[in-house]
């Protein structure tokens, strides 16, 4: 089975579980959106700038690898022209589940990134892209597909795990170092052994020269960024950062 199956099967299973990140927004949540009270991450505790954001009505945006009905709800409320991509397919079903229980359309696409996006060039104002690359081995193709199919001018806000959470175990284990990077399943089946007894998919370490320059690489001006943490255990509670968010401008 294809690595990136693998990953959609293992994150339908951790929804089912009550995965933090495949928890729909309720109808209250998109209620306060619409009257201008609204925030989103791309990391796992820092809201997004609103400095960040272009004007949203009417704008048309992709959640890649943002499924779960968290981000595409508040930008459908805000007035822009949604369409989201996840490989999961149980993310797709709670997007298309909060469109029809909130009366709003969305172009809804069950699809791998690791693949040609499914898009025409210059098709999108804003690409928002939370913390996924670690599920993937190439993130430069990412960035590539990314800028073709911005337009003009058009921003891509990522969320972007630094690498750091890979050289422990689940636990952290008071900061013990337990393993080496680039963190490749891939290349060493003694990991890949290791991420299926634990049953968290499977995962890549990647760089701040694939990650980050890696997106100028592919034609990006960056515009801003920002570090955050885990936002619990002994890493977030000695303040290591473990994430990076982006906002770059094609």
């Amino acid at each position: 089975m294809n690595y990136t199956e693998i990953n959609a099967e293992t994150i339908d299973r951790w929804i089912e579980e009550g995965w933090e990140w495949g928890v729909p927004i309720s109808h209250e949540q998109y209620a306060a959106a619409l009257r201008g009270e609204w925030d989103m991450v791309l990391t796992p505790t820092k809201p997004v700038p609103k400095s960040w954001y272009p004007a949203l009505s009417g704008a048309d945006v992709l959640g890649l690898a943002s499924g779960g009905g968290q981000q595409m709800p508040i930008f459908a409320a805000l007035g822009a022209n949604c369409t989201v991509l996840d490989n999961s397919p149980r993310q797709i079903e709670s997007e298309l589940m909060v469109a029809r229980r909130e009366g709003y359309q969305i172009q809804a696409i069950r699809g791998d990134m690791t693949k040609p996006l499914p898009f025409a060039d210059a098709s999108f104002d804003l690409i928002f892209h939370p913390v996924s690359n670690c599920y993937i081995e190439d993130v430069m193709h990412v960035w590539r597909e990314c800028h073709r199919i911005l337009k003009p001018g058009g921003l891509l806000m990522a969320g972007l795990d630094n690498g750091v959470n890979f050289l422990f175990d689940e636990d952290e284990n008071e900061g013990e170092i337990r393993y080496s990077l680039p963190f490749n399943p891939l290349k060493d089946q003694k990991l890949m052994a290791l991420l299926e007894k634990n049953d968290d998919g499977v995962q890549f370490s990647h760089t701040l020269e694939e990650q980050i320059r890696g997106q100028i690489k592919a034609g990006f001006q960056l515009v801003d960024l920002y570090e955050d943490t885990n936002g619990e255990g002994f890493l977030h509670e000695h303040g290591v950062p473990t994430f990076w968010a982006t906002l770059a401008r094609k």
